[in-house]
């Protein structure tokens, strides 16, 4: 029998090392390090898989909501390209932006930019922005707009009218025969908390009185006693100092003056701005929820008031919230082709239909009388109503002493029938949602133009951050013809 003692290696001796692999010549020959390619450890497998998920899926939605904003871009680009006679301005929409509650304005600019704006600017649209800082700025500034209309459509007011740069503008307009572009106009709102206010705004401006109500008088308060009469000094004693009688007083002590205040310089008035608001609200409403049944229209209002759109504004505070607000972040491509499906239908202004009322029909009745819809059945009131369940828990509180008080944000939109009736919703008709399916397919382009050839990636970055160009510029570059005698120095 053979000794296996021999066959093995003692149990004490080491293994026998291996060479290392020689490097490699190429690596050698250009001074690197002899590389090992091998897998990563598990803590930077984590790290990876972790950043390069996020990364990804960030990448993924930013390419899908450029493209949901070009197709909606080009569904209304031809808009742009229509010929406008030269004493006719551009058709102009309305947009109601207020902070959101718990925020600044800011943010709500911000929306405006990013999901609004790119539309409007394709279709080369006008419009003027309302904003609001506090609650109830929209309100007063809508019914404001109305009362002006009001006004201008010659009912009567003891108010004087103004005369700000914008009323010089269009005083100045219509001296030399410039009108607006004819067509139907709208009103753009972002937000449920602007919603509310514009809604309580139309009702105000039209069943309202067209001048401030005189403030009501506190009987309960207690009388001043009257101020004793001055005394000067006479020859023959004191007898009291001449007052003026009430005619001999000017016109200009009936009101105060206002106070004189210096010039404001750039770097003061850029302070102001980024100053928070001041706690003191709006001016007060002209009519109460309650005084709806009761009040009489405006003689001038309007059989049908134009389209509306309400705009989603999702916006949620709080450190707890971090997990829905990092979903949000990842799937902007949902908002920018819902919100482009309504700015859009906005702008075409094709089809509208009158906001829903299922307590009682498919649409409002304007024969109807006035009373409270019910707020679970209407359209009305139930647009963007789950935006109400994010807002801040301090805006829900109510301070001491406002139980009374009317809160735009946190009561119920009331409505009346008489200006339900006649708001309606624009939406897209179906051949324009045909035409956004083709568009989204690349079977088609803008109105009266072919698509262009597609560039590849690397060209495309070379145009956008080099010194290229692509052809659609160079064609439309203007080319200069060297005259006869003219040197080529």
């Amino acid at each position: 029998m053979a000794d296996s003692s021999n066959s093995t290696a003692p149990a004490g001796a080491a293994k026998p090392q291996v060479a290392p692999k020689p490097p490699n010549p190429v690596f050698k020959m250009m001074g690197l390090p002899n590389i090992k390619f091998k897998l990563p450890s598990r803590n930077w497998m984590i790290f990876f898989t972790i950043t390069g998920s996020f990364a990804g899926a960030m990448i993924y939605d930013r390419r899908e909501k450029r493209r949901a904003q070009q197709k909606w871009s080009e569904l209304v680009a031809h808009l742009a390209k229509e010929p406008l006679p030269v004493e006719q301005m551009r058709r102009r929409l309305t947009v109601y932006l207020a902070a959101p509650p718990g925020d600044g304005l800011r943010v709500a600019r911000d929306h405006f930019k990013e999901y609004v704006k790119p539309i409007l600017t394709a279709a080369a649209l006008d419009y003027t922005v309302v904003e609001g800082r506090r609650e109830g700025d929209i309100r007063a500034g809508a019914a404001e707009k109305i009362r002006k209309s009001r006004r201008k459509a010659g009912e009567l007011s003891a108010t004087a009218p103004e005369t700000g740069v914008e009323e010089v503008v269009l005083a100045t307009r219509e001296q030399i025969g410039i009108s607006d572009e004819p067509g139907p106009k709208g009103d753009l709102v972002i937000g449920r908390h602007a919603w509310k206010e514009y809604v309580r705004g139309l009702h105000e401006g039209w069943l309202g009185p067209i001048d401030a109500p005189a403030p009501p008088v506190d009987l309960s308060a207690p009388v001043a006693d009257a101020p004793e009469e001055p005394m000067k000094d006479t020859a023959g004693g004191d007898v009291p100092a001449e007052i003026p009688k009430p005619a001999e007083t000017s016109e200009s002590s009936e009101a105060p003056a206002a106070p004189e205040t210096a010039e404001k310089k750039p770097e003061e008035e850029k302070k102001e701005e980024e100053k928070p608001a001041k706690p003191t609200g709006p001016a007060a409403a002209y009519i109460t929820t309650a005084e709806y049944p009761s009040a009489q229209p405006s003689p001038s209002l309007p059989q049908s008031f134009d389209s509306s759109i309400p705009i989603e504004f999702p916006h949620i505070l709080g450190f707890l919230n971090t997990p829905i607000r990092m979903y949000r972040y990842l799937n902007q491509r949902h908002l920018a082709e819902n919100i482009g499906r309504e700015v859009a239908a906005l702008v075409l202004a094709n089809s509208s239909r009158p906001y829903r009322d299922e307590s009682f029909s498919s649409e409002f009745s304007a024969d109807s009388s006035a009373t409270d819809l019910p707020r679970s059945n209407c359209e009305l009131q139930s647009i963007l109503e789950e935006e109400e369940k994010e807002w801040h828990k301090s805006v829900h509180k109510r301070e001491e002493g406002e139980e009374e008080k009317e809160r735009e944000w946190l009561d119920d939109i009331v409505l009346d029938s008489r200006i339900a009736s006649r708001m309606s919703r624009a939406e897209l008709s179906p051949e324009d949602e045909a035409r956004s399916q083709r568009l989204a397919e690349l079977k088609e382009y803008i109105l009266g133009e072919e698509r262009p050839k597609p560039i590849s990636f690397w060209q495309s970055m070379w145009i956008k951050y080099g010194y290229g160009e692509d052809e659609e510029t160079i064609r439309r570059k203007p080319i200069i013809e060297k005259f006869d005698g003219e040197s080529n120095a």
